[in-house]
C-alpha cells in the first residue's frame, strides 16, 4: 500500500512552553482524498496546520512529541520552504492576499518554487481555468476585490505552486451561502484534478459533503473519525456540528444556551 500523502502521529505541541494544544493527535489523509478536520474555535486546528507547515515558530510553538510525514518522508520540524518544496501549499485563514498587488502578481508570487517560465504559464492557464473572474480580473488590485474574490484568489495562488497536498483553513469563513456553494465545488475539482486536500472548517454541512473521510477535534485530540457519510448521519454530529437536535425538537435560544446533553464520546 502507498504512504499516504499526509501521516501524523501522536503529534503534541506546546506554546510558550507552557500551553499544550495538541494531545497525542494522529490522522492521515490518503493520496487523492479531501479529509475534513471539524472543530469549535480553540480546538487546535489552526495549530495542526502550522505543524504541518512548519509554521510554529512565528507563534511561539513548537512540537514536543510525535512526528509529521508527507508522502512518507519526515517533515517533522522543517523549514516551511522545505514542506512547500515536498509539494504541501496551505491557504491560512482570514485569506491574506497582498492587498497592493494586482490578481495576477498575487498569483505569480505563489509560483516561486517553479522557476520555468513554462511552468509558470501552466499554472495560470490552470487557476484563470478555475476562476474564470481571476482571469476577468488580472490586472485589478486585490485590495479591491470582493471578500470571495479574494478567497478565491488565495486558493489560486496556493495552486500556483501545483502542490500535491492542499491545506484549507475556514475557506467558507464570512462568505455568502451562495459563494461557500461555489468555494465547495471549487475545491470537489481541485480534487478531481489530482489533488489531495485537507480541509479544515467548522461549517461541517460544507465540509462533510466532499470529503471522503471527517476528524472531529476537541481541545486538541481527536475525539471521532470515521467516512464522511456517516459522520453526517452521527446524531451527535448532527446535534453539536449541524445544529439539529438528535430528538427532532426545536428548542428557543435559551434553552439551547443552557441544553448541555453529553456527547457519547465525553461519557
Amino acid at each position: 500500500m502507498a504512504d499516504p500523502i499526509l501521516a501524523v502521529a501522536n503529534l503534541e505541541v506546546v506554546y510558550d512552553d507552557v500551553v499544550l494544544v495538541l494531545r497525542g493527535l494522529s490522522l492521515t489523509v490518503p493520496e487523492g482524498a479531501v479529509v475534513a478536520l471539524l472543530g469549535a474555535n480553540g480546538a487546535g486546528k489552526t495549530t495542526l496546520l502550522r505543524a504541518v507547515t512548519g509554521l510554529l515558530g512565528p507563534h511561539r510553538g513548537r512540537i514536543t512529541k510525535g512526528s509529521v510525514a508527507v508522502a512518507g518522508v519526515d517533515v517533522t520540524g522543517a523549514d516551511p520552504a522545505d514542506v512547500v518544496r515536498r509539494g504541501v501549499a496551505q491557504v491560512m485563514e482570514g485569506r491574506r492576499v497582498f492587498a497592493e498587488l494586482t490578481v495576477e502578481e498575487n498569483l505569480r508570487v505563489g509560483a516561486h518554487t517553479r522557476r520555468a517560465r513554462a511552468l509558470v504559464k501552466e499554472s495560470l492557464e490552470r487557476v484563470f481555468d478555475l476562476f474564470p473572474v481571476l482571469a476577468a480580473r488580472r490586472g485589478s488590485v486585490a485590495g479591491y476585490l470582493s471578500g470571495g474574490e479574494q478567497q478565491m484568489l488565495a486558493i489560486g495562488r496556493a495552486l500556483m505552486a501545483a502542490p500535491r497536498l492542499l491545506l484549507l483553513d475556514e475557506p467558507s469563513l464570512g462568505l455568502a451561502p451562495r459563494l461557500v456553494a461555489q468555494v465547495r465545488d471549487i475545491i470537489a475539482e481541485i480534487n478531481a484534478q489530482g489533488t489531495s486536500v485537507l480541509l479544515v472548517e467548522q461549517n461541517a454541512v460544507m465540509a462533510l459533503s466532499i470529503a471522503d473521510h471527517g476528524y472531529v477535534l476537541e481541545v486538541g485530540s481527536v475525539v471521532r473519525d470515521g467516512p464522511a457519510a456517516d459522520l453526517l448521519a452521527d446524531a451527535d454530529i448532527r446535534e453539536f456540528y449541524l445544529g439539529a437536535p438528535a430528538d427532532g425538537e426545536r428548542r428557543s435560544f435559551a434553552e439551547v444556551k443552557s441544553y448541555r446533553r453529553k456527547k457519547r464520546w465525553s461519557a
